[in-house]
């Protein structure tokens, strides 16, 4: 991990840059994919699915037997820590829920809104290199309390023309509907479009490759909603001297070990700390499996140690990182300054892995500094507000005459003449 030390406030931006990738390609092949799916439907996903996922499919969806199959090949003790999950997952998102009251703007004049589901959410859950299936729980159980009436997802197969267990027993408890061996561009494009196999849906949610990110955001031009740019993962701490470099350490390697794209970054007041954080990257990420991911998303990893907390804070309002576990005496206090964050965990037993999976709040969340106008998936996300107004002849009277001038004044004749016809 670089080390930066007291950096003046004119590097701030180079300093919290992103990775990036020479993509200059991607779109033009996202874009082909993504036509030829368009034209030729089913014909064309199985086609993809042979030559990315190396797998042949004869029928797309997963069938009834299959997902009675796959839980039986998940342990007990996984089964019930998903259910734990979607336990806690159901109780957050459900206190999410508000009634929406009728205003009377003026006498005579009442304005509302009503709450209604989207009705078709398509979930794209990633196959790469680990499973997703905590992903599944985050996005479907939202969709079914919000009420969405048909939840479908599509997860590449691997070259037994399977989807993992894990994901299609996620799926059954949280109430997806349908169940497709689709991954990638052409996932995407069949549930944006609609094929002989997969209905089209009306959004679009989930975390995926630069493929999948960049058909995402072709499709969300002209076709269907998505739920949020979104980049690779990353993660920041900010700790001050009573932080515990040991938790400090596992919690950047959780994030670095998702890709070798993604970014863990300390901010902290303390250079003693920085140093035996430093240490103890080097100690626990050679007990990791994914040890070689994790040493290249370190490459593009910092440590910033600033002169204090205040600066620290103004760093990560900058920054706005996905996640941000705030490590310090005082951090409640903190946090009530933080202003640009997906998702913030507190206090030094408070693990981002937490939030990952199973204590209730949403881990599909903004990234690539978009914290600072975009908030994470929530109920609202799968729900639409519709607004409703009834204005009485006596309102009709009383705001007559403002909407006549007004649309008078913006040359809209036939808008006066609406009100004015009535009033008469």
């Amino acid at each position: 991990m670089q080390i930066v030390k007291y950096p003046q406030k004119s590097d701030w931006a180079q300093i919290l840059t992103r990775p990036t990738f020479d993509n200059s390609a991607l779109f033009e092949i996202v874009k082909d994919v993504l036509d030829d799916v368009r034209i030729r439907c089913d014909e064309a996903v199985k086609e993809y699915g042979l030559k990315f996922d190396k797998v042949e499919l004869s029928d797309l969806q997963v069938s009834e037997n299959e997902i009675i199959e796959a839980e039986k090949l998940i342990s007990d003790e996984l089964k019930s820590a998903i259910l734990l999950a979607k336990g806690n997952i159901e109780k957050f998102h459900a206190a999410q829920r508000h009634d929406l009251p009728k205003i009377e703007t003026m006498p005579g004049v009442t304005c509302w809104q009503k709450a209604v589901a989207i009705e078709k959410v398509g979930l794209y859950i990633p196959g790469g290199t680990a499973p997703l299936f905590s992903t599944v729980l985050m996005l479907a159980i939202p969709a079914q309390i919000a009420g969405c009436k048909e939840i479908m997802l599509c997860s590449p197969p691997n070259r037994d023309g399977k989807i993992h267990p894990a994901v299609l027993y996620a799926a059954k408890v949280s109430g997806v509907t349908k169940i497709y061996k689709i991954g990638g561009i052409q996932a995407i494009g069949a549930m944006s479009y609609g094929t002989e196999s997969v209905p089209k849906v009306y959004k679009i949610f989930g975390p995926g490759n630069q493929y999948v990110t960049a058909a995402k955001q072709l499709v969300s031009l002209s076709d269907v909603a998505i739920d949020m740019p979104a980049g690779p993962s990353e993660v920041e701490v900010l700790a001050d001297e009573t932080a515990n470099p040991v938790f400090v350490a596992a919690d950047l390697l959780s994030q670095a070990e998702h890709g070798i794209d993604s970014q863990a970054i300390l901010i902290t007041t303390s250079e003693s700390l920085a140093n035996e954080v430093v240490e103890q990257v080097a100690i626990q990420v050679e007990q990791l499996p994914r040890a070689d991911i994790a040493k290249k998303a370190l490459e593009h990893s910092k440590i910033i140690i600033v002169k204090e907390m205040n600066e620290a804070i103004a760093v990560t309002n900058e920054y706005a990182p996905e996640h941000l576990i705030i490590s310090t005496q005082n951090y409640r206090e903190i946090a009530e300054k933080i202003i640009n964050a997906g998702s913030i965990f507190l206090g030094n037993y408070t693990p981002e892995s937490a939030g990952d999976y199973a204590s209730g709040t949403n881990h599909t969340l903004p990234t690539n500094s978009y914290a600072k106008a975009y908030s994470g998936v929530n109920l609202d996300s799968f729900i639409k507000k519709i607004t409703f107004q009834e204005i009485t002849k006596e309102g009709l009277q009383n705001i007559g005459d403002a909407i006549e001038i007004m649309a008078e004044n913006e040359l809209l004749t036939a808008h006066k003449n609406a009100v004015q016809l009535r009033r008469k």
